[in-house]
């Protein structure tokens, strides 16, 4: 299992937000490339990357500190966030983005995801973030009618890289990751299936290990306060 720790982009700075709402930011560090050396020389492998208020905007924003954060490491990041269109797709993955995660137009174009898949084999990821179970899109301001099952079953083959499933309810608050509906997911679906959303300890990493059927987790705010010590959480996962 892969630990992906978060670093969540607004206005240019490394932040966590909780439940998903922009005015409840948290800023753990101004600078995102020191932050991504930090991690990098913690030991983790990749690096989960979010442009927050791209993700609103429906395009880039952050740009300037994604690609500041490319130079400073050397280990893989995958980045989501506002990228809706075959353009911004080529344009990430050819300044050094390893994996581009599609969220809102998984739902409102499908098509989309499986063209890039088929361009760009192995390098896309679909992020499925729910709330009460239905699909959330546009940053998390809108919920559909769209269970989060009914979507990864809709890219069973289309060759999506990985699924990572937000539990927004749970996003930041520190209350423990959903094992029982990742997993749901994660068996209903042949496409790795990362968790995010809630860690809070490390008894939520190892409660998702022990499932086995589970391919990485995203770890944000426990990481960040000390709740979760980088060297701890790559032994287990391991």
């Amino acid at each position: 299992m892969i630990v992906y720790p978060a670093i969540d982009l607004k206005d240019g700075k490394c932040v966590r937000l909780l439940r998903g709402e922009m005015t409840a930011a948290t800023v753990f560090n101004a600078d995102p490339a020191d932050q991504a050396r930090r991690w990098a020389a913690a030991g983790f492998r990749w690096l989960h990357l979010v442009d927050l208020n791209g993700a609103i905007e429906g395009k880039p924003v952050n740009g300037a500190a994604v690609e500041a954060i490319l130079r400073a490491i050397k280990i893989p990041a995958q980045l989501g966030g506002g990228i809706r269109d075959m353009a911004r797709i080529e344009d990430w993955l050819g300044k050094g983005i390893r994996r581009v995660i599609l969220g809102t137009v998984a739902l409102s174009n499908p098509a989309l995801v499986n063209e890039a898949c088929k361009r760009f084999p192995g390098r896309i990821a679909v992020g499925i973030d729910a709330r009460g179970g239905k699909v959330a899109t546009e940053g998390w301001v809108k919920t559909s009618e769209t269970t989060a099952l009914d979507l990864a079953r809709a890219f069973a083959d289309a060759g999506v890289a990985a699924i990572i499933y937000t539990d927004i309810d749970r996003d930041g608050a520190l209350q423990g990751v959903n094992v029982a509906a990742t997993a749901a997911l994660a068996r209903a679906t042949k496409i790795p299936v990362i968790a995010s959303g809630g860690v809070a300890g490390i008894a939520d990493v190892e409660a998702l290990k022990a499932d086995g059927k589970i391919a990485g987790v995203v770890i944000g705010r426990a990481l960040y306060d000390g709740r979760i010590d980088p060297e701890a959480a790559l032994e287990v996962a391991a």
